[in-house]
C-alpha cells in the first residue's frame, strides 16, 4: 500500500493527498472482493461440475442446432474412453462451447475432442432422430447413446472408413438416434488430421430429407456447370489444339475432385470403397488445382515470351503445388492440409497480381481473368480462414470456395473466349474481306442477269473489273500472309519455304548455301527510351540496309522482334557469306537518323553453312543461332561462324 506524505499547508497538495488516500482504500476493497470472488469460484469449480442448460427436445421443432448445447473436453493424449469421460471425475472438465451459427471449430489439432450433449426429451417427442455433422472430411466421429440397461451404444462414421460401413447413407456424417423421453447425455468423440469443424444439427428424418432436397439440388447445379464447362473446353481443345484449353480442363477436373471430397459427394458416389483416396482427395485435389491454375496462367498470358519474370514465378508456384498434391503420401496429413490451405491463399494472391499486371499491359482476356481469380481469391481466403478457425463456420464460409470457384471458372471461360476472339480477329478480318468481295460479285451477277441484253457488254466489263480487283485483293492478302507487316520482308512462313527450297537445290546441285542470323544490339534500349514508333522507324532502316547489301536472289526475313535471317544460295565459296556478314556489321553499325534524333546500334551475326554445318532447315537455324549467341558473348557488334566455334559448344548446340 502507498503511504501519502502528510498534508502541508498547500491546499492543492491537501486535496491530492485526500484523493490518494481514498483511492488506496477503494483499491484495497476491490482487491479483497476480487480475491474472495476468485476463491469462491475456485471452490465452486472444485466442488461442482459445469452446469449447462439441457437442450429441451419436443414436437414443436423438427431440427435443433447443437452448438449452444454442446460441452467440450480436449483429450490431448487421445486415450480417454467413454467410461472415463462419462464419469464424475471428468464431469467438471467439460466446458460449454458458447458458440453461435451452429459452429464448433478447433482448427488443426492432434488432440481428440469429446463433446457432451445433455438432452431433456419431452414425453410427446418422436423417438426417431438423425444427428448430422455437416463436415464430411472428418477422419472419425464416434457417437455414444446411453442405453436403458446401462452402457452406451456406439456408432462410427468418417472419411477413413468405406461408405458402406456408415450407419446412415448420406454425404455428411449422419447418425440415427432413438431418443426415449427423459434426461439423457449423448457423447461424441471427434478426431481428425484435417480441420476440426463440427457443425452439428439434430433433425427429424423428414426434416433432413426436405433440407437435403435443396442442398443436393444446389450441388447438382454446381457440378452440372463444372461438367458443362469441362466438356465445352475439351471440345474446344480438340478443335483448336490450343494447350490453354487442356490446362483449363485439368484445372476444372482438379477443382471438382477437391470440392467433391469437401462436400462428401466423392465419398458417396465416386470413391465409396476407397477411403484412403477420399482422405487425401481434398488437399491433393486443391493442390492440383493450384498447379494447373499456374500452368493455365502461364499459357494464357504467354509469359515465357511476354513476361519472363512472371513466367519463372508461375513455374515455381506450379512445382510447389505439384509437390503439395503428392505431399499427403509422404508427410503427415495435417502438415499437408495446412500447407495447401496457406498455399491456396498465397497462390490466389499471385494469380490475381498476375492478372493486374497483365491487365496493365493490355493483354487480351486479362480483365475477365482478373475478375475470375479475384472471386476465387475471396472464396479461398474465406475457406482458409475458416479452416484455420479465424472465421466462423456458416453457410457462406462453409461454401465460399464453391461459390468463388463457380464464378471463377465461368469467368475464366469468358476470358478464354475473349482471348480466342482477339487472336482470330486479324485472320478473320482478312478472310471476311475476301468473302464480302466475292459475295458482292455474286449479288451483282444476279442483279445483272435480269437486265437487257444491251447491257451484256457493260456487265461483262464490270465483271472483268471486279475479277481484276478480286485478284489484286487476293494477291495483296497473299503478300500480307507471307511478308512482315512492318518491314515488308519475308516472314517466318515464307522464310521456311524459301529455306527448304534453297537446301533442296543445294543438295541436288551439290552446291553450298548459307544462313545468317542477325540480332540487333541495344535495340531494346532505344525502343524503351524513345518509344515504339522510334523502334519501328529503326527497324525499317535496318531492313533497307540489309536488302541493299545482299544479292537479289538472296532472301531477307524478319524472324521476330529485332532479329533477322538471311538465306544465301549458290555460294561460290564459303568466305562469301563471311564477307557479307562483315559488311552488314559495318553497315548496321553506321548511325541512323530518325525523328527522335541520331541513334546507334550494332548487330551480332551468326553464320551457318550447308554443308557441312547442317543439311536441314531446323539444324541450320540452330547452328546459326548458336553462332549468333557466340558473337554476343564475345562482345557483340561482330560475326561468328558455326564451324569456328569450340567443339564443346557446337556439340551441345547440335
Amino acid at each position: 500500500m502507498l503511504n501519502p506524505s502528510p498534508p502541508s499547508s498547500n491546499p492543492h497538495r491537501m486535496v491530492m493527498c485526500r484523493l490518494l488516500t481514498r483511492m488506496q482504500r477503494t483499491a484495497s476493497c476491490a482487491l479483497w472482493l476480487l480475491t474472495m470472488a476468485l476463491c469462491g469460484a475456485t471452490l465452486t469449480l472444485a466442488a461442482e461440475p459445469v452446469v449447462q442448460a439441457k437442450l429441451v427436445i419436443d414436437s414443436r421443432a423438427d431440427s435443433y442446432p447443437l452448438s449452444q448445447a454442446l460441452l467440450t473436453l480436449e483429450d490431448a493424449s487421445g486415450a480417454l474412453t467413454i467410461d472415463a469421460v462419462s464419469g464424475a471425475a471428468y464431469a467438471s472438465r467439460f466446458r460449454p462451447a458458447l458458440l453461435s451459427n451452429n459452429e464448433i471449430n478447433f482448427g488443426y489439432s492432434h488432440s481428440a475432442y469429446w463433446l457432451a450433449l445433455p438432452l431433456d426429451v419431452a414425453a410427446d417427442t418422436p423417438s426417431q432422430w438423425l444427428l448430422e455433422i455437416d463436415f464430411p472430411s472428418l477422419d472419425r466421429v464416434e457417437v455414444y447413446v446411453p442405453q436403458r440397461g446401462g452402457g452406451y451404444d456406439m456408432s462410427v462414421a468418417g472419411d477413413l472408413q468405406p461408405f458402406s460401413e456408415r450407419p446412415y447413407a448420406h454425404r455428411n456424417l449422419v447418425f440415427p438416434l432413438r431418443l426415449a423421453p427423459g434426461v439423457h447425455t449423448l457423447y461424441l468423440r471427434v478426431r481428425s488430421e484435417g480441420t476440426l469443424t463440427i457443425p452439428a444439427t439434430l433433425w427429424q428424418p423428414e426434416a433432413l430429407h426436405r433440407h437435403d432436397q435443396g442442398s443436393y439440388a444446389t450441388l447438382s447445379v454446381y457440378y452440372g456447370m463444372l461438367l458443362a464447362l469441362l466438356l465445352y473446353n475439351l471440345l474446344l481443345y480438340f478443335s483448336t489444339r490450343e494447350p490453354v484449353f487442356i490446362y483449363y480442363v485439368a484445372f476444372v477436373t482438379s477443382m471438382a475432385i477437391g470440392q467433391a471430397s469437401d462436400n462428401g459427394l466423392g465419398n458417396q458416389f465416386l470413391w465409396p470403397q476407397w477411403p484412403s483416396f477420399g482422405n487425401i482427395a481434398l488437399p491433393s485435389g486443391m493442390a492440383a488445382t493450384g498447379c494447373f491454375g499456374a500452368l493455365f496462367t502461364r499459357v494464357f498470358f504467354t509469359t515465357w515470351s511476354d513476361f519472363p519474370r512472371l513466367n519463372r514465378i508461375l513455374l515455381l508456384l506450379a512445382a510447389i503445388f505439384a509437390l503439395g498434391a503428392l505431399s499427403p503420401l509422404v508427410v503427415p496429413y495435417q502438415f499437408a492440409a495446412i500447407s495447401v490451405s496457406l498455399g491456396g491463399l498465397v497462390g490466389s494472391l499471385i494469380f490475381a497480381a498476375a492478372g493486374v499486371y497483365c491487365l496493365s499491359q493490355k493483354h487480351p482476356g486479362a480483365r475477365y481473368y482478373l475478375i475470375a481469380w479475384t472471386t476465387l481469391l475471396i472464396g479461398a481466403a474465406v475457406l482458409a480462414a475458416r479452416n484455420l478457425a479465424w472465421l466462423p463456420t456458416n453457410a457462406l464460409t462453409l461454401h465460399a470456395m464453391q461459390i468463388g470457384s463457380a464464378l471463377e471458372m465461368l469467368l475464366l471461360s469468358f476470358a478464354l473466349a475473349d482471348r480466342l476472339n482477339v487472336m482470330r480477329r486479324a485472320k478473320d478480318l482478312a478472310t471476311q474481306e475476301a468473302m464480302d468481295t466475292k459475295q458482292k460479285m455474286v449479288d451483282a451477277l444476279r442483279v445483272h442477269e435480269t437486265e437487257l441484253e444491251s447491257r451484256v457488254a457493260q456487265r461483262t466489263t464490270d465483271l472483268e473489273r471486279a475479277n481484276l480487283r478480286l485478284r489484286d485483293k487476293e494477291k495483296e492478302l497473299e503478300h500480307l500472309a507471307r511478308h512482315d507487316a512492318l518491314t515488308g520482308l519475308a516472314n517466318r512462313a515464307l522464310l521456311d519455304e524459301r529455306l527448304l527450297q534453297v537446301l533442296t537445290r543445294a543438295q541436288r546441285n551439290n552446291s553450298s548455301a548459307a544462313l545468317l542470323v542477325v540480332d540487333l544490339d541495344e535495340f531494346k534500349t532505344i525502343n524503351d527510351t524513345h518509344g515504339h514508333a522510334a523502334g519501328d522507324q529503326l527497324l525499317l532502316a535496318v531492313a533497307e540496309r540489309l536488302t541493299s547489301n545482299v544479292r537479289a536472289v538472296d532472301t531477307v526475313a524478319r524472324f521476330g522482334g529485332d532479329e533477322f535471317v538471311i538465306v544465301m544460295e549458290n555460294l561460290r565459296e564459303r568466305d562469301e557469306a563471311v564477307r557479307i556478314a562483315q559488311k552488314l556489321v559495318t553497315e548496321i553499325g553506321n548511325p541512323y537518323r530518325i525523328e527522335a534524333g541520331i541513334v546507334h546500334i550494332g548487330a551480332s551475326i551468326g553464320i551457318a553453312i550447308c554443308p557441312p554445318d547442317a543439311s536441314d532447315p531446323d539444324g541450320l537455324l540452330r547452328c546459326a543461332d548458336a553462332a549468333m549467341y557466340a558473337a554476343k558473348s564475345a562482345g557483340r557488334n561482330q560475326w561468328r561462324a558455326y564451324h569456328d566455334l569450340p567443339p564443346r559448344r557446337a556439340a551441345v548446340t547440335s
